[in-house]
């Protein structure tokens, strides 16, 4: 999640327009080795849904859980603004506050909310399937939006909903096979290390020896989108570098875990956000040029990070138990 807030702070604050322009000085190398990561990021956190829930299922307090979670930080982002006079919402702007589906292309919480719905049946195909059918189903999907979708002459139309239903036929077959080095924690360690550094020099290559006028080639090409190959390949490889790591119960670990998705809702909630957040308060774009670039762009995304815990943590503690408890009392003395 901090690297979908870092991916965020370079993509979202206007400061791409300067890196572009000058794609070979230190300063765009810089913020696009930091903003490279969010897609590696989202693939990593429908991996590890993929990973528990096909031996798991869906519970109407998982769904409520996640469904009231996504309203709450609508509610109170718009309220925030709208109440400080910072944004004057249309009819339509205020009626997608109360309905959570605003997109099913690239929006992420639209699309991880439907694809939530999707894995029951999932779980069907996955555990009905032979190791063999599931090991081709997965080699056609990643064939098809992979490896001829990272080539740039070659279009390719998807929504994130199709792509995290492949994310999950990828993490089912690596939970329910054995297969060479799948427990090697060295292994996967020089894998991810190796997959990370092919990507930083893609990155560089490109933005330092490539001048691609029709804009089908950035420096960010083989990582900016959840499909393409690094974005994948750095995915997995770190994914099942930490299913590999043996380390102690951690409790703060496990609160900061729990509180990721909280992140995302914040400081990513919407345009207006967006806006607010990495052009007016942060001024990404106006920091560009300044002596302290490479410790701001390193403390700005920490401190977004960090705040957005801090807030979802008190969201937790003191409203999401007591609602989810009296939600489901209701249901109980319904039935």
């Amino acid at each position: 999640m901090l690297l979908i807030v870092a991916h965020h702070f370079v993509v979202n604050s206007g400061v791409m327009g300067q890196m572009d322009g000058n794609p070979s000085s230190w300063r765009s190398i810089a913020l696009y080795l930091e903003g490279a990561w969010g897609k590696t990021g989202i693939n990593c956190f429908v991996l590890i849904t993929g990973w528990f829930m096909c031996k798991s299922h869906i519970t109407l307090r998982k769904f409520l859980k996640l469904f009231l979670q996504v309203e709450f930080y609508n509610i109170i982002c718009t309220a925030s603004f709208w109440l400080t006079g910072y944004h004057d919402y249309t009819f339509r702007e205020l009626v997608f506050v109360l309905w959570p589906i605003g997109s099913i292309s690239h929006d992420f919480v639209s699309c991880y909310l439907i694809f939530f719905l999707f894995i029951p049946f999932l779980n069907i195909l996955v555990q009905h399937m032979t190791r063999h059918q599931h090991l081709l189903l997965m080699m056609l999907c990643l064939g098809a939006y992979t490896v001829l979708g990272s080539v740039p002459i070659i279009g390719l139309e998807y929504n994130y909903v199709t792509w995290f239903c492949i994310l999950y036929i990828i993490s089912s077959w690596l939970r329910l096979y054995d297969f060479p080095h799948k427990n090697d924690v060295r292994f996967w360690a020089w894998a991810m290390v190796v997959s990370v550094f092919f990507a930083v020099c893609s990155i560089l290559a490109i933005a330092l020896f490539i001048d691609n006028d029709d804009y089908k080639l950035t420096p960010m090409g083989l990582l900016n989108d959840s499909h393409k190959f690094f974005a994948v390949l750095a995915g997995v490889t770190s994914f099942m570098l930490f299913v590999n790591i043996r380390m102690p119960r951690s409790r703060f670990i496990n609160s900061v875990a729990a509180s990721t998705f909280g992140v995302l809702l914040i400081h990513a909630n919407s345009d207006v956000m967006r806006q607010w957040l990495w052009q007016n308060v942060c001024d990404v774009a106006g920091h560009y040029n300044s002596e302290n670039l490479l410790f701001y762009m390193l403390l700005v995304p920490i401190t977004v990070f960090t705040a957005c815990i801090l807030i979802d943590h008190i969201r937790r503690r003191f409203l999401e138990e007591p609602v989810l408890d009296w939600i489901e009392g209701k249901i109980r003395n319904y039935k």
